[in-house]
Protein backbone atom coordinates (compact mmCIF):
# COMPACT_ATOMS: atom_id res chain seq x y z
CA UNK A 1 0.00 0.00 0.00
CA UNK A 2 1.25 3.72 -1.06
CA UNK A 3 0.05 6.43 0.98
CA UNK A 4 1.54 8.98 -2.29
CA UNK A 5 -0.71 6.62 -4.70
CA UNK A 6 -3.73 6.82 -2.20
CA UNK A 7 -3.75 10.57 -1.89
CA UNK A 8 -3.08 10.67 -6.11
CA UNK A 9 -6.05 8.22 -7.13
CA UNK A 10 -8.28 10.48 -4.09
CA UNK A 11 -7.74 13.81 -5.90
CA UNK A 12 -9.96 12.23 -9.18
CA UNK A 13 -12.77 12.40 -6.68
CA UNK A 14 -15.56 8.78 -6.54
CA UNK A 15 -16.99 10.06 -9.92
CA UNK A 16 -13.97 9.67 -11.56
CA UNK A 17 -12.57 6.12 -10.18
CA UNK A 18 -9.40 4.71 -11.42
CA UNK A 19 -10.32 1.16 -10.13
CA UNK A 20 -13.69 2.02 -11.83
CA UNK A 21 -12.32 3.08 -15.14
CA UNK A 22 -10.04 -0.26 -15.36
CA UNK A 23 -13.54 -2.70 -15.23
CA UNK A 24 -14.97 -0.24 -17.85
CA UNK A 25 -12.11 -0.99 -20.21
CA UNK A 26 -12.11 -4.64 -19.51
CA UNK A 27 -16.16 -5.00 -20.52
CA UNK A 28 -15.72 -5.40 -24.15
CA UNK A 29 -12.77 -7.49 -24.69
CA UNK A 30 -12.16 -9.28 -20.65
CA UNK A 31 -8.73 -6.96 -19.73
CA UNK A 32 -7.72 -3.59 -20.81
CA UNK A 33 -5.37 -2.97 -22.97
CA UNK A 34 -1.63 -2.37 -22.29
CA UNK A 35 -2.64 1.36 -24.37
CA UNK A 36 -5.53 1.76 -22.12
CA UNK A 37 -3.46 1.62 -18.77
CA UNK A 38 -0.76 3.35 -19.97
CA UNK A 39 -3.14 6.19 -20.87
CA UNK A 40 -5.12 5.44 -17.16
CA UNK A 41 -1.27 5.78 -15.36
CA UNK A 42 -0.91 9.37 -17.43
CA UNK A 43 -4.11 10.58 -16.41
CA UNK A 44 -3.34 9.51 -13.22
CA UNK A 45 0.05 10.51 -12.69
CA UNK A 46 1.04 6.55 -11.47
CA UNK A 47 3.38 4.66 -12.81
CA UNK A 48 2.78 2.58 -15.69
CA UNK A 49 3.75 -0.52 -13.56
CA UNK A 50 0.97 0.73 -11.00
CA UNK A 51 -2.07 0.02 -13.49
CA UNK A 52 -0.44 -3.23 -15.35
CA UNK A 53 0.36 -4.76 -11.67
CA UNK A 54 -2.92 -3.66 -10.22
CA UNK A 55 -5.18 -5.36 -13.61
CA UNK A 56 -3.17 -8.94 -13.52
CA UNK A 57 -4.12 -9.60 -9.91
CA UNK A 58 -7.92 -9.81 -10.71
CA UNK A 59 -9.68 -12.45 -12.75
CA UNK A 60 -11.78 -10.11 -14.65
CA UNK A 61 -9.16 -8.07 -15.73
CA UNK A 62 -5.87 -10.04 -16.51
CA UNK A 63 -4.59 -10.34 -20.05
CA UNK A 64 -5.43 -14.47 -19.63
CA UNK A 65 -9.59 -13.30 -19.09
CA UNK A 66 -9.21 -12.13 -22.68
CA UNK A 67 -11.85 -14.23 -24.85
CA UNK A 68 -13.48 -15.66 -21.95
CA UNK A 69 -17.45 -15.97 -22.74
CA UNK A 70 -18.34 -18.60 -20.02
CA UNK A 71 -17.57 -18.88 -16.49
CA UNK A 72 -18.12 -22.40 -14.37
CA UNK A 73 -18.46 -22.04 -10.52
CA UNK A 74 -15.65 -23.55 -8.60
CA UNK A 75 -16.98 -22.77 -5.12
CA UNK A 76 -16.94 -25.48 -2.68
CA UNK A 77 -20.63 -25.81 -2.40
CA UNK A 78 -20.52 -26.96 -5.92
CA UNK A 79 -16.93 -28.90 -5.87
CA UNK A 80 -18.66 -31.14 -2.93
CA UNK A 81 -22.16 -31.38 -5.18
CA UNK A 82 -20.02 -32.92 -7.89
CA UNK A 83 -22.19 -30.94 -10.40
CA UNK A 84 -19.22 -29.44 -12.26
CA UNK A 85 -17.40 -31.68 -14.55
CA UNK A 86 -20.97 -32.09 -16.08
CA UNK A 87 -21.61 -27.88 -16.84
CA UNK A 88 -17.68 -27.77 -18.00
CA UNK A 89 -18.81 -30.95 -20.43
CA UNK A 90 -21.96 -29.11 -21.69
CA UNK A 91 -20.57 -25.71 -22.18
CA UNK A 92 -17.78 -27.17 -24.31
CA UNK A 93 -20.30 -28.24 -26.69
CA UNK A 94 -20.75 -24.96 -27.68
CA UNK A 95 -17.43 -23.06 -26.55
CA UNK A 96 -14.16 -23.66 -26.88
CA UNK A 97 -11.95 -24.57 -23.59
CA UNK A 98 -9.88 -20.94 -23.81
CA UNK A 99 -13.24 -19.46 -23.79
CA UNK A 100 -14.35 -20.87 -20.56
CA UNK A 101 -13.09 -19.46 -17.45
CA UNK A 102 -14.30 -20.04 -13.80
CA UNK A 103 -15.83 -18.14 -10.93
CA UNK A 104 -15.42 -18.95 -6.79
CA UNK A 105 -19.03 -18.92 -6.50
CA UNK A 106 -22.06 -17.51 -7.84
CA UNK A 107 -24.36 -17.71 -5.25
CA UNK A 108 -26.13 -20.38 -6.27
CA UNK A 109 -25.13 -23.04 -3.62
CA UNK A 110 -28.98 -24.05 -2.88
CA UNK A 111 -28.95 -25.89 -6.39
CA UNK A 112 -25.16 -25.94 -8.25
CA UNK A 113 -24.75 -26.39 -11.39
CA UNK A 114 -24.37 -22.92 -11.51
CA UNK A 115 -21.99 -20.96 -14.51
CA UNK A 116 -22.24 -17.28 -16.21
CA UNK A 117 -23.05 -16.93 -19.47
CA UNK A 118 -23.82 -13.83 -21.39
CA UNK A 119 -23.01 -11.80 -18.31
CA UNK A 120 -26.17 -13.70 -16.36
CA UNK A 121 -25.97 -16.42 -13.59
CA UNK A 122 -27.51 -19.91 -14.09
CA UNK A 123 -28.01 -22.86 -11.99
CA UNK A 124 -29.75 -26.18 -11.77
CA UNK A 125 -32.15 -26.84 -14.44
CA UNK A 126 -30.94 -24.09 -16.58
CA UNK A 127 -27.67 -26.33 -18.14
CA UNK A 128 -30.54 -28.27 -20.05
CA UNK A 129 -32.03 -25.75 -21.22
CA UNK A 130 -28.74 -24.12 -22.24
CA UNK A 131 -29.15 -23.67 -26.39
CA UNK A 132 -31.80 -21.13 -25.75
CA UNK A 133 -29.82 -19.11 -23.05
CA UNK A 134 -27.26 -18.99 -25.25
CA UNK A 135 -29.74 -17.34 -28.08
CA UNK A 136 -31.93 -15.40 -25.90
CA UNK A 137 -29.46 -14.11 -23.25
CA UNK A 138 -31.71 -13.20 -21.19
CA UNK A 139 -31.29 -13.84 -17.03
CA UNK A 140 -33.23 -15.99 -15.51
CA UNK A 141 -34.87 -14.99 -12.08
CA UNK A 142 -33.23 -17.00 -9.13
CA UNK A 143 -35.86 -18.78 -6.46
CA UNK A 144 -34.96 -20.52 -3.65
CA UNK A 145 -36.93 -20.80 -0.03
CA UNK A 146 -36.84 -17.49 2.30
CA UNK A 147 -38.36 -17.99 5.61
CA UNK A 148 -37.57 -16.94 9.59
CA UNK A 149 -38.13 -18.60 12.83
CA UNK A 150 -38.78 -16.14 15.73
CA UNK A 151 -38.63 -12.61 14.98
CA UNK A 152 -38.50 -11.29 11.65
CA UNK A 153 -36.22 -8.58 11.14
CA UNK A 154 -34.21 -8.73 7.95
CA UNK A 155 -36.52 -11.04 5.88
CA UNK A 156 -39.29 -8.19 6.82
CA UNK A 157 -41.52 -7.65 3.74
CA UNK A 158 -40.22 -3.86 2.35
CA UNK A 159 -43.70 -1.94 2.53
CA UNK A 160 -43.03 1.55 0.30
CA UNK A 161 -39.87 4.02 0.11
CA UNK A 162 -41.82 6.84 2.37
CA UNK A 163 -42.78 4.75 5.44
CA UNK A 164 -39.61 2.45 5.24
CA UNK A 165 -37.31 5.70 5.14
CA UNK A 166 -39.61 7.36 8.15
CA UNK A 167 -37.15 6.38 10.86
CA UNK A 168 -34.34 7.83 8.75
CA UNK A 169 -35.87 11.04 8.86
CA UNK A 170 -36.73 10.87 12.50
CA UNK A 171 -33.13 10.31 13.32
CA UNK A 172 -31.86 13.20 11.28
CA UNK A 173 -34.00 15.39 14.36
CA UNK A 174 -32.37 13.35 17.09
CA UNK A 175 -29.07 14.12 16.17
CA UNK A 176 -26.01 12.19 15.86
CA UNK A 177 -25.11 11.26 19.46
CA UNK A 178 -28.54 10.08 20.58
CA UNK A 179 -28.83 7.93 17.47
CA UNK A 180 -25.08 6.46 18.43
CA UNK A 181 -26.50 5.66 21.39
CA UNK A 182 -29.38 3.60 20.29
CA UNK A 183 -26.99 1.13 18.60
CA UNK A 184 -24.40 0.92 21.25
CA UNK A 185 -28.03 -0.39 23.42
CA UNK A 186 -28.34 -3.34 20.56
CA UNK A 187 -24.61 -4.72 20.88
CA UNK A 188 -24.93 -5.55 17.38
CA UNK A 189 -22.00 -6.91 15.84
CA UNK A 190 -20.22 -7.44 12.69
CA UNK A 191 -21.91 -10.34 10.66
CA UNK A 192 -19.03 -10.58 8.30
CA UNK A 193 -17.33 -12.78 10.40
CA UNK A 194 -15.12 -11.19 13.09
CA UNK A 195 -18.27 -10.15 14.94
CA UNK A 196 -16.98 -6.93 16.09
CA UNK A 197 -19.32 -4.09 17.35
CA UNK A 198 -20.54 -2.14 15.13
CA UNK A 199 -21.21 0.88 17.59
CA UNK A 200 -17.35 1.16 18.66
CA UNK A 201 -16.11 1.07 14.95
CA UNK A 202 -18.53 3.97 14.24
CA UNK A 203 -17.51 5.93 17.40
CA UNK A 204 -13.75 5.47 16.28
CA UNK A 205 -14.62 7.31 12.66
CA UNK A 206 -16.77 9.51 14.42
CA UNK A 207 -13.91 10.74 16.99
CA UNK A 208 -11.50 11.54 14.09
CA UNK A 209 -11.74 15.16 12.82
CA UNK A 210 -11.95 15.09 8.79
CA UNK A 211 -13.24 17.08 6.39
CA UNK A 212 -14.40 13.88 4.13
CA UNK A 213 -14.96 10.10 5.54
CA UNK A 214 -16.33 7.44 4.01
CA UNK A 215 -18.90 4.70 4.39
CA UNK A 216 -17.83 1.31 2.45
CA UNK A 217 -20.21 -1.91 2.18
CA UNK A 218 -18.15 -4.87 1.60
CA UNK A 219 -20.91 -6.35 -0.49
CA UNK A 220 -17.66 -8.66 -1.96
CA UNK A 221 -19.49 -11.73 -0.64
CA UNK A 222 -17.11 -14.14 -1.58
CA UNK A 223 -17.30 -16.92 0.78
CA UNK A 224 -18.32 -20.20 -0.69
CA UNK A 225 -21.59 -21.06 0.30
CA UNK A 226 -23.14 -17.91 1.48
CA UNK A 227 -25.79 -16.26 -0.67
CA UNK A 228 -27.27 -14.47 2.43
CA UNK A 229 -25.70 -10.99 1.17
CA UNK A 230 -26.77 -11.55 -2.17
CA UNK A 231 -30.60 -12.14 -0.69
CA UNK A 232 -30.11 -9.06 1.00
CA UNK A 233 -28.94 -7.24 -2.09
CA UNK A 234 -31.29 -8.36 -4.58
CA UNK A 235 -33.96 -8.91 -2.09
CA UNK A 236 -33.72 -6.21 0.45
CA UNK A 237 -31.82 -3.58 -0.88
CA UNK A 238 -33.25 -0.56 0.93
CA UNK A 239 -32.84 -2.28 4.04
CA UNK A 240 -28.53 -2.16 3.11
CA UNK A 241 -28.92 1.84 2.05
CA UNK A 242 -30.77 2.57 5.29
CA UNK A 243 -28.11 1.22 7.46
CA UNK A 244 -25.41 3.43 5.44
CA UNK A 245 -27.22 6.19 5.60
CA UNK A 246 -27.46 6.15 9.24
CA UNK A 247 -23.44 5.34 9.49
CA UNK A 248 -23.10 8.18 7.39
CA UNK A 249 -25.16 10.91 9.58
CA UNK A 250 -23.54 9.10 12.72
CA UNK A 251 -19.83 9.83 11.42
CA UNK A 252 -20.62 12.70 9.54
CA UNK A 253 -19.29 11.16 6.50
CA UNK A 254 -20.57 12.33 3.02
CA UNK A 255 -19.66 9.38 0.56
CA UNK A 256 -21.32 5.47 0.35
CA UNK A 257 -19.34 3.22 -1.32
CA UNK A 258 -21.00 -0.08 -2.47
CA UNK A 259 -18.38 -2.54 -3.71
CA UNK A 260 -20.29 -5.69 -5.11
CA UNK A 261 -18.88 -8.38 -6.50
CA UNK A 262 -18.62 -9.14 -9.99
CA UNK A 263 -20.27 -12.21 -9.50
CA UNK A 264 -23.32 -10.83 -8.35
CA UNK A 265 -24.64 -8.52 -11.65
CA UNK A 266 -28.21 -8.73 -10.48
CA UNK A 267 -27.28 -6.88 -7.22
CA UNK A 268 -25.72 -3.90 -8.73
CA UNK A 269 -28.24 -3.50 -11.25
CA UNK A 270 -31.00 -3.65 -8.38
CA UNK A 271 -29.10 -1.18 -5.73
CA UNK A 272 -28.79 1.23 -8.13
CA UNK A 273 -32.30 1.14 -9.16
CA UNK A 274 -33.06 1.63 -5.24
CA UNK A 275 -30.49 4.49 -5.19
CA UNK A 276 -32.33 5.53 -8.05
CA UNK A 277 -35.62 6.06 -6.08
CA UNK A 278 -34.26 7.73 -2.98
CA UNK A 279 -33.15 10.47 -5.30
CA UNK A 280 -36.43 10.92 -7.15
CA UNK A 281 -37.28 11.03 -3.26
CA UNK A 282 -34.96 13.67 -2.02
CA UNK A 283 -33.31 11.13 0.57
CA UNK A 284 -30.04 11.79 -0.60
CA UNK A 285 -28.13 14.35 -2.15
CA UNK A 286 -26.78 17.79 -0.87
CA UNK A 287 -28.56 19.09 2.58
CA UNK A 288 -31.01 15.96 3.30
CA UNK A 289 -34.71 17.27 4.04
CA UNK A 290 -32.90 20.61 5.13
CA UNK A 291 -30.79 18.73 8.30
CA UNK A 292 -27.57 19.89 7.13
CA UNK A 293 -26.56 16.43 6.31
CA UNK A 294 -25.19 15.65 2.94
CA UNK A 295 -24.70 12.01 1.38
CA UNK A 296 -24.63 9.91 -1.65
CA UNK A 297 -24.14 6.25 -3.06
CA UNK A 298 -21.64 5.31 -5.33
CA UNK A 299 -21.90 1.73 -6.58
CA UNK A 300 -18.03 0.05 -8.01
CA UNK A 301 -17.61 -3.24 -9.44
CA UNK A 302 -15.46 -5.79 -7.63
CA UNK A 303 -13.45 -7.91 -10.50
CA UNK A 304 -12.80 -11.43 -9.22
CA UNK A 305 -11.03 -11.13 -5.91
CA UNK A 306 -11.74 -13.04 -2.55
CA UNK A 307 -8.86 -11.29 -0.72
CA UNK A 308 -10.79 -7.90 -1.31
CA UNK A 309 -13.45 -9.28 1.38
CA UNK A 310 -10.82 -8.48 4.03
CA UNK A 311 -11.49 -4.20 4.75
CA UNK A 312 -8.20 -2.96 3.94
CA UNK A 313 -7.21 -4.78 1.11
CA UNK A 314 -10.80 -3.84 -0.45
CA UNK A 315 -9.95 -0.32 0.49
CA UNK A 316 -6.53 -0.54 -1.91
CA UNK A 317 -8.77 -2.13 -4.61
CA UNK A 318 -11.11 1.24 -4.96
CA UNK A 319 -7.83 2.84 -5.15
CA UNK A 320 -6.59 1.28 -8.46
CA UNK A 321 -4.22 -0.44 -6.19
CA UNK A 322 -3.17 -3.98 -5.50
CA UNK A 323 -5.85 -5.78 -2.96
CA UNK A 324 -2.96 -6.14 -0.96
CA UNK A 325 -3.63 -6.13 3.06
CA UNK A 326 -2.67 -2.90 5.00
CA UNK A 327 -0.93 -3.38 8.05
CA UNK A 328 -2.57 -1.88 11.43
CA UNK A 329 -2.36 0.54 13.14
CA UNK A 330 -3.71 2.68 11.59
CA UNK A 331 -7.21 1.12 11.37
CA UNK A 332 -9.22 2.24 8.49
CA UNK A 333 -11.37 4.33 10.91
CA UNK A 334 -8.15 6.43 11.40
CA UNK A 335 -7.04 6.33 8.30
CA UNK A 336 -8.31 4.70 5.33
CA UNK A 337 -9.59 4.97 1.55
CA UNK A 338 -7.61 7.75 0.06
CA UNK A 339 -6.24 7.91 3.60
CA UNK A 340 -9.73 9.64 5.30
CA UNK A 341 -11.51 8.37 8.04
CA UNK A 342 -13.55 5.01 6.85
CA UNK A 343 -16.13 2.88 7.98
CA UNK A 344 -16.30 -0.47 6.41
CA UNK A 345 -19.14 -2.68 7.13
CA UNK A 346 -20.81 -5.87 5.83
CA UNK A 347 -24.08 -6.06 4.20
CA UNK A 348 -26.11 -7.92 6.77
CA UNK A 349 -24.31 -5.76 9.32
CA UNK A 350 -25.12 -2.30 7.58
CA UNK A 351 -29.21 -4.22 7.17
CA UNK A 352 -29.86 -4.79 10.81
CA UNK A 353 -29.12 -1.00 11.86
CA UNK A 354 -33.50 -0.29 9.98
CA UNK A 355 -34.92 -2.59 12.91
CA UNK A 356 -32.59 -0.65 16.05
CA UNK A 357 -33.23 2.84 14.62
CA UNK A 358 -37.20 1.97 14.12
CA UNK A 359 -37.47 0.05 17.73
CA UNK A 360 -34.73 1.11 19.77
CA UNK A 361 -31.47 -0.67 20.26
CA UNK A 362 -32.74 -2.28 23.38
CA UNK A 363 -35.49 -4.04 21.31
CA UNK A 364 -32.74 -5.96 19.20
CA UNK A 365 -30.93 -6.30 22.22
CA UNK A 366 -33.92 -8.37 23.62
CA UNK A 367 -33.59 -10.80 20.97
CA UNK A 368 -30.42 -13.61 20.64
CA UNK A 369 -28.20 -14.31 23.49
CA UNK A 370 -26.46 -12.00 25.98
CA UNK A 371 -23.11 -11.60 24.28
CA UNK A 372 -24.48 -12.35 20.54
CA UNK A 373 -27.90 -10.04 20.01
CA UNK A 374 -30.74 -10.08 17.47
CA UNK A 375 -30.90 -12.28 14.61
CA UNK A 376 -28.65 -14.02 11.64
CA UNK A 377 -29.34 -15.29 8.18
CA UNK A 378 -28.28 -19.03 7.44
CA UNK A 379 -27.70 -20.19 3.98
CA UNK A 380 -28.75 -23.86 3.55
CA UNK A 381 -26.51 -25.75 0.42
CA UNK A 382 -28.32 -28.02 -2.26
CA UNK A 383 -27.67 -31.02 0.62
CA UNK A 384 -30.54 -30.10 2.33
CA UNK A 385 -33.98 -30.90 1.81
CA UNK A 386 -35.34 -27.38 2.15
CA UNK A 387 -32.07 -25.54 1.13
CA UNK A 388 -32.55 -21.30 1.27
CA UNK A 389 -31.98 -18.33 3.10
CA UNK A 390 -32.96 -18.43 6.59
CA UNK A 391 -33.54 -16.29 9.13
CA UNK A 392 -33.04 -16.96 13.12
CA UNK A 393 -32.24 -15.75 16.64
CA UNK A 394 -28.59 -15.40 17.74
CA UNK A 395 -28.62 -19.01 19.86
CA UNK A 396 -31.02 -21.07 17.94
CA UNK A 397 -29.47 -24.42 18.14
CA UNK A 398 -28.04 -25.88 14.94
CA UNK A 399 -29.94 -29.17 15.41
CA UNK A 400 -33.28 -26.80 14.59
CA UNK A 401 -31.78 -25.35 11.70
CA UNK A 402 -30.72 -28.37 9.72
CA UNK A 403 -33.97 -30.74 10.90
CA UNK A 404 -36.79 -28.21 11.36
CA UNK A 405 -36.57 -25.60 8.79
CA UNK A 406 -33.66 -27.37 6.47
CA UNK A 407 -35.80 -30.67 6.30
CA UNK A 408 -32.42 -32.31 7.16
CA UNK A 409 -30.07 -34.09 4.32
CA UNK A 410 -31.02 -35.47 1.30
CA UNK A 411 -28.51 -38.26 1.46
CA UNK A 412 -25.80 -39.16 4.07
CA UNK A 413 -23.47 -36.26 5.25
CA UNK A 414 -20.58 -37.08 7.72
CA UNK A 415 -19.42 -33.16 7.85
CA UNK A 416 -20.24 -29.51 7.24
CA UNK A 417 -17.50 -26.32 6.94
CA UNK A 418 -19.78 -23.71 8.56
CA UNK A 419 -18.57 -20.10 8.01
CA UNK A 420 -16.34 -20.07 4.98
CA UNK A 421 -13.83 -21.51 3.68
CA UNK A 422 -11.92 -20.11 6.83
CA UNK A 423 -14.75 -21.54 8.65
CA UNK A 424 -14.38 -24.82 10.80
CA UNK A 425 -15.29 -28.37 9.75
CA UNK A 426 -18.29 -29.49 11.77
CA UNK A 427 -19.03 -33.41 12.23
CA UNK A 428 -22.44 -34.31 12.28
CA UNK A 429 -21.67 -35.60 15.75
CA UNK A 430 -21.31 -31.90 17.05
CA UNK A 431 -24.50 -30.75 15.24
CA UNK A 432 -26.35 -31.20 19.07
CA UNK A 433 -23.08 -29.03 20.39
CA UNK A 434 -23.80 -25.93 18.47
CA UNK A 435 -26.07 -23.08 18.79
CA UNK A 436 -25.99 -20.23 16.46
CA UNK A 437 -23.88 -17.88 17.88
CA UNK A 438 -20.21 -16.30 18.11
CA UNK A 439 -20.09 -17.77 21.05
CA UNK A 440 -21.26 -21.11 20.46
CA UNK A 441 -19.08 -21.46 17.61
CA UNK A 442 -15.75 -20.53 19.35
CA UNK A 443 -15.99 -22.11 22.61
CA UNK A 444 -15.95 -25.72 20.64
CA UNK A 445 -13.24 -24.86 18.44
CA UNK A 446 -14.99 -23.74 14.85
CA UNK A 447 -16.15 -19.88 13.57
CA UNK A 448 -19.90 -19.15 13.04
CA UNK A 449 -18.35 -16.51 10.25
CA UNK A 450 -21.38 -15.90 7.18
CA UNK A 451 -23.12 -18.59 8.67
CA UNK A 452 -23.13 -20.51 5.61
CA UNK A 453 -23.40 -24.29 6.26
CA UNK A 454 -22.21 -25.97 2.68
CA UNK A 455 -22.42 -30.19 3.26
CA UNK A 456 -19.66 -32.77 2.76
CA UNK A 457 -20.95 -36.25 1.89
CA UNK A 458 -19.94 -39.28 3.11
CA UNK A 459 -18.42 -40.30 -0.11
CA UNK A 460 -16.21 -37.15 -0.67
CA UNK A 461 -12.80 -37.94 0.40
CA UNK A 462 -11.49 -35.56 3.52
CA UNK A 463 -7.89 -35.63 1.97
CA UNK A 464 -9.13 -33.97 -1.26
CA UNK A 465 -11.24 -31.46 0.57
CA UNK A 466 -7.92 -30.31 2.25
CA UNK A 467 -6.21 -29.54 -0.83
CA UNK A 468 -9.44 -27.94 -2.41
CA UNK A 469 -8.81 -25.45 0.81
CA UNK A 470 -5.31 -25.27 0.04
CA UNK A 471 -5.55 -24.68 -3.63
CA UNK A 472 -8.29 -22.08 -3.14
CA UNK A 473 -6.17 -20.38 -0.08
CA UNK A 474 -3.20 -19.92 -2.31
CA UNK A 475 -4.92 -18.89 -5.28
CA UNK A 476 -6.93 -16.43 -3.66
CA UNK A 477 -3.82 -14.90 -1.06
CA UNK A 478 -2.91 -10.90 -1.93
CA UNK A 479 0.36 -12.61 -1.95
CA UNK A 480 1.90 -9.85 0.53
CA UNK A 481 3.16 -11.76 3.74
CA UNK A 482 5.54 -14.66 3.08
CA UNK A 483 3.84 -17.01 5.55
CA UNK A 484 0.18 -16.74 3.77
CA UNK A 485 1.44 -16.84 -0.21
CA UNK A 486 4.34 -19.57 0.82
CA UNK A 487 2.51 -21.19 3.24
CA UNK A 488 -0.88 -21.87 1.70
CA UNK A 489 1.05 -22.85 -2.04
CA UNK A 490 3.35 -25.31 0.05
CA UNK A 491 -0.05 -26.54 2.21
CA UNK A 492 -1.31 -27.37 -1.42
CA UNK A 493 1.71 -28.99 -2.79
CA UNK A 494 2.13 -31.76 0.19
CA UNK A 495 -1.89 -32.23 -0.24
CA UNK A 496 -1.79 -32.93 -3.61
CA UNK A 497 1.71 -35.38 -3.70
CA UNK A 498 0.06 -37.09 -1.13
CA UNK A 499 -2.96 -37.78 -3.01
CA UNK A 500 -0.90 -38.51 -6.33
CA UNK A 501 1.90 -40.51 -5.16
CA UNK A 502 2.55 -42.51 -2.92
CA UNK A 503 4.49 -40.09 -0.74
CA UNK A 504 3.82 -39.20 3.51
CA UNK A 505 3.05 -35.88 4.65
CA UNK A 506 5.46 -35.67 7.97
CA UNK A 507 2.99 -35.08 10.62
CA UNK A 508 5.84 -32.62 12.33
CA UNK A 509 6.45 -30.57 9.32
CA UNK A 510 2.61 -30.33 8.62
CA UNK A 511 1.50 -29.00 12.13
CA UNK A 512 4.74 -26.42 11.86
CA UNK A 513 3.44 -24.92 8.21
CA UNK A 514 -0.08 -24.63 10.02
CA UNK A 515 1.28 -22.95 13.40
CA UNK A 516 3.15 -20.60 11.26
CA UNK A 517 0.49 -19.73 9.14
CA UNK A 518 -1.41 -18.96 12.34
CA UNK A 519 0.39 -17.18 13.80
CA UNK A 520 2.66 -15.38 10.92
CA UNK A 521 0.23 -14.18 8.73
CA UNK A 522 -1.25 -10.60 8.05
CA UNK A 523 -4.50 -11.10 7.59
CA UNK A 524 -7.12 -14.13 8.71
CA UNK A 525 -6.87 -15.46 5.14
CA UNK A 526 -3.51 -16.93 6.20
CA UNK A 527 -4.31 -16.89 9.73
CA UNK A 528 -7.66 -18.70 9.25
CA UNK A 529 -7.10 -21.79 6.67
CA UNK A 530 -5.39 -23.43 9.39
CA UNK A 531 -8.78 -24.06 11.59
CA UNK A 532 -10.40 -26.54 9.06
CA UNK A 533 -7.69 -28.06 8.12
CA UNK A 534 -6.79 -29.45 11.96
CA UNK A 535 -10.63 -29.74 12.45
CA UNK A 536 -10.16 -31.97 10.04
CA UNK A 537 -7.34 -33.92 11.02
CA UNK A 538 -9.11 -34.34 14.77
CA UNK A 539 -12.73 -35.45 13.09
CA UNK A 540 -11.41 -37.31 10.67
CA UNK A 541 -7.91 -38.52 11.95
CA UNK A 542 -8.68 -42.49 10.60
CA UNK A 543 -9.61 -41.45 7.14
CA UNK A 544 -6.69 -38.72 6.49
CA UNK A 545 -4.11 -41.55 8.24
CA UNK A 546 -2.60 -43.11 5.27
CA UNK A 547 -1.73 -39.44 4.01
CA UNK A 548 0.41 -38.84 6.74
CA UNK A 549 3.81 -40.78 8.18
Amino acid sequence: MSKNLSELSGRKGLENNLFDKMGKLAQETGAPTIEDLDQLAEEFLIGKANTFGTTTFYDFLKPENKGKKAYVCNGTACVCAGTQEKVTEELEKHYSPNEIGHMTCLGRCHENSAFNLNGNNYSGDDLNNLESIINDKSPKIDVYNVKALGKVILTEEFTSIDEYYAPFLNALKLGEEEVLNEIKKSNLRGRGGAGFPKATKLEFCRNVESDVKFIICNADEGDPGAYSDRYLLEKQPHSVLFGMLIAGFVVKAQHGILYIRAEYPDAAVIVQNAIDELREKGLIGENINGSGFSFDFKIIRAQGSYICGEETALINSIEGQRPEVRIRPPYPAQKGLFNKPTVVNNVETLAGLHYIIEHGGHVWNDHGTEKSTGTKLVSLDSFFNNPGIYEVEMGTPLSTVINDLGGGFKQPIKAMQIGGPLGGVVPVSKIDDLTIDFESFSENGFLLGHASIICIPEEFPMMNFIEHLFDFASYESCGKCFPCRLGTKRGHELAFKALNSDYKIDKKLFYDLLTTLEQGSLCAHGGGIPLPVKNTLEYFKDEVAPYFE
